[in-house]
């Protein structure tokens, strides 16, 4: 019996020995990243794969949204930002006034998945025209049921699920529908943790919501995909990877990025992960439910990053169709 208690005890003293020693455990190198919680799903999956090869570099990532995430990166606490959106005017004016210069890579492509409730038997398709019917400013208060949309729906509740107004997602969704980046009614249930609206749209059966379409991937089960025309003459065009990238699923699909502090590129274990990153974000954007951005796009946006280029590509560009390639190449000639 007293060996016994001397084993436990030993066992007990070795894995408080390896709990004190992983808490206290000194790396070579921290990287420190918040933001998008679109973008959040690549970045942890580049995130992890890294610690694999790089057990001593600490690598964190944090979800408070792109503006969030950007108004951290400008107080200068984190190395990179996720971005869901570009950086603003605003954003960049207020970085170059605390000193702080970036540099933008984009990462994939992201369309944003409009959703029902599985149990809506009526809805078949959207059009542009009609998501603004339902998000326009002056809709608040005024379009408050489904057949206000279109007279042959029922009469009932609608109940509108988006993006918070900190969120990238909301700045593009916003944009893309409404023609004004933050021009929306406010009547809705809005948040930057995108699961909170799956689980709120799956279970309410008069919801519709918006959100990147890997966090629709993830739940498929739950939520009924509802497909998007241009107008009327056109044709319903649902996300998939082919839609996105060609460019038919319009306007909501859309780049998403991650910024790197310029003060952070010059250390090893950021210029580390940044090759990692460029080198694998295709391969792991497909796993977690993006799009991969054409090869020549990480090839110029990891040359952009060794050159230490700052700035945007969207500094007097729409990001609504907007090509990748020919702003990178604009930028870098």
């Amino acid at each position: 019996m007293q060996l016994k208690k001397t084993l436990i005890q030993q066992i007990g003293l070795i894995l408080l020995l390896g709990l004190f020693s992983a808490c206290f455990k000194t790396y070579k190198g921290k990287i420190n990243i918040d933001g998008s919680s679109t973008v959040y799903p690549l970045t942890e999956a580049v995130s992890e794969e890294f610690r694999k090869i790089e057990p001593d570099i600490r690598v964190t990532v944090g979800v408070s949204g792109t503006g969030g995430g950007f108004k951290k990166f400008i107080r200068n606490e984190l190395d990179i930002s996720n971005a869901s959106r570009p950086i603003s005017a605003s954003e960049t004016k207020a970085a170059a006034e605390a000193g702080i210069e970036f540099i933008e890579l984009p990462v994939s492509y992201d369309g944003l998945a409009v959703v029902v409730s599985p149990q809506n038997d009526f809805i078949d398709y959207l059009t542009v025209a009609e998501l603004h019917k339902m998000w326009a400013p002056e809709s608040q208060g005024k379009i408050m049921r489904w057949n206000q949309i279109r007279p042959e729906w029922p009469d009932r509740p609608l109940n509108l699920y988006g993006a918070g107004t900190s969120s990238g997602t909301y700045d593009y969704f916003t944009e893309a529908i409404n023609g004004k980046a933050k021009a929306s009614r406010g009547d809705y249930t809005a948040s930057e943790d995108d699961n909170v609206l799956v689980q709120g749209v799956s279970t309410d059966i008069n919801g519709l919501g918006y959100f990147g379409l890997a966090y629709y991937s993830e739940n498929a089960d739950k939520l009924k995909l509802v497909p998007i025309k241009v107008d009327e003459n056109s044709d319903a065009v649902a996300p998939s990877d082919e839609t996105v990238q060609n460019g038919t699923y319009q306007p909501l699909a859309r780049p998403e990025f991650i910024y790197v502090n310029k003060s952070s590129a010059s250390l090893p274990h950021i210029q580390k992960y940044i090759k990692f990153y460029m080198e694998n974000a295709g391969t792991l954007a497909k796993e977690v439910g993006y799009v991969a951005l054409p090869p020549e796009v990480y090839k110029l946006s990891y040359e952009k990053f060794k050159n230490l280029q700052t700035g945007s590509i969207f500094e007097n560009e729409s990001i609504v169709g907007a090509n990748l390639l020919e702003l990178l190449k604009k930028q870098t000639d």
